[in-house]
């Protein structure tokens, strides 16, 4: 019953989307919204969006099982990624009137190094697609007993065809529904806990000393480092995000959304990460530790709101992977398809946009069916090939640097670097070492290529 009801919920959001998306006409209204988003829409939007199933799901796990040493990511690290998106990004990007990152990457360094950073991009996002789609299809499996690759195929479906059918415009107003019922619902949740939890200053008293340590035990201080930078550097230049500040009205507007939306984010990201840092004295013994908050909603609230709850979890997973399929479909659809084909008219345009979609969701349930936990999903993508994104973004926003061929090896650095420091040479801290590197391949090569093209302007003067 409850799985048929929130079946039910999701057919709803999806004619939600499709009635409020009349409105796209062209590309940026499919992608952005066409620009005319207000503050308070793109800050709910945003959190939204940033808010998926690992934030409730993935940390609420992680924590029941390793203590406040679990919940570095969420909500701290990626809710001050959210606050450096709004100092760094999103005014300089809103202003300019982009789609996509890869348009400002494009303008600052060339065509060549649009394409290849539209390569970087897109598997990172995928992955994160990915683990959402995990997460629906656990949901799903709790709900109804069936299969969990069944429930994923078929969570799949449901988000694809509502991604293609609503766009941002139709999905920026639905993210206002779903982040009251994620608020309400996660407060409605703990409250319900708290009355029926007989001694909580017990509870905390017979905690082991190390379930406090928000640093993990045991690391060294560069593995302390790295795990911070994965959330807060490697989700710093995600599509999904910037989307959402580029369908802003202005750039002022933008960035006080981000800094709203990661306000409200952190607040909100404490109650799962409360929940379970209690969980083992409410679910003791949970082997799976990912469906804990699933399996807490069941047996502490009652049939309607538990059914409201897991409508929750379905509303954070639907605003964070059409997010992610759209991110996609922008990138590659207006920064490589459109350009290579030469399209011109718009509903051609929105066609190629919705057809990648379809075709990005169905890479990621392949990868969602290949299995992995959600939260180590969602740090693998964190971490993938962003390296050198974010160090070409912040140089050519904040310097004169503008090598074409500088920024393309360091894309390139950075898509290999990290999987080589972290699964060939086995690096305690390789995300943050990716960084590093990065940056010197930059600022290196900048040089290197600048003073190869002044030997070769004198050599040409002086024939």
């Amino acid at each position: 019953m409850k799985g048929l009801l929130i079946v039910f919920y999701v057919i709803v959001q999806i004619f939600i989307g499709v009635y409020l998306s009349r409105k796209i006409k062209n590309e940026a209204d499919y992608f952005v919204g066409g620009r005319r988003v207000s503050f308070f829409l793109v800050s709910f939007s945003l959190f939204a969006t940033w808010f998926g199933a690992e934030t409730c799901l993935g940390s609420s796990g992680a924590v029941y099982e390793t203590g406040l040493s679990g919940s570095r990511a969420d909500p701290f690290g990626f809710s001050l990624c959210l606050f450096l998106m709004g100092f760094f990004l999103a005014g300089q990007l809103r202003k300019r009137n982009y789609l996509t990152l890869a348009d400002f990457i494009r303008d600052r360094y060339g065509r060549v190094a649009e394409k290849l950073v539209v390569w970087v991009m897109i598997p990172s996002s995928i992955i994160w697609g990915a683990a959402q789609l995990r997460a629906f299809g656990q949901i799903l499996s709790v709900s109804t007993a069936m299969p969990l690759d069944l429930m994923i195929c078929f969570s799949a479906v449901l988000v694809i065809t509502y991604t293609v059918l609503a766009g941002l415009l139709g999905d920026i107003y639905t993210d206002l529904i779903q982040g009251v019922i994620v608020v309400g619902s996660l407060v409605t949740l703990a409250i319900v806990v708290l009355t029926r939890v007989p001694d909580l200053p017990a509870i905390f008293r017979q905690m082991p000393a190390d379930r406090w340590q928000i640093l993990g035990v045991g690391e060294s201080i560069w593995e302390r480092l790295d795990r911070w930078a994965v959330p807060v550097l490697g989700s710093l230049v995600v599509q999904e995000a910037i989307s959402r500040f580029l369908a802003a009205r202005n750039p002022r507007e933008a960035v006080r959304a981000c800094h709203t939306a990661g306000g409200i984010y952190f607040f909100t990201g404490l109650i799962p990460l409360f929940l379970g840092f209690i969980g083992p004295w409410l679910l003791p013994g949970l082997t799976d530790r990912e469906q804990f908050l699933v399996v807490l909603s069941h047996q502490y609230l009652p049939g309607i709101l538990s059914v409201i709850f897991l409508g929750a979890m379905i509303s954070a997973i639907l605003s964070t992977v059409d997010s992610i399929l759209l991110a996609c479909a922008a990138l590659f659809s207006h920064n490589f398809l459109i350009p290579v084909l030469g399209i011109k008219k718009e509903k051609t345009k929105v066609l190629a946009g919705r057809s990648t979609v379809v075709i990005t969701g169905l890479i990621a349930l392949a990868i969602a069916l290949g299995g992995n936990r959600i939260y180590d999903l969602v740090l693998l993508a964190a971490a993938f090939g962003t390296a050198g994104v974010l160090v070409i973004t912040m140089f050519g926003l904040y310097s004169r640097f503008n090598s074409e061929q500088a920024a393309l090896v360091t894309l390139v650095g950075g898509l290999v670097l990290t999987p080589v420091f972290q699964l060939v040479l086995k690096f305690r801290a390789p995300f943050l070492l990716s960084v590093t590197s990065c940056l010197v391949l930059f600022v290196l090569s900048s040089y290197l290529f600048r003073k190869a093209s002044a030997e070769v302007r004198f050599a040409e003067e002086h024939r």
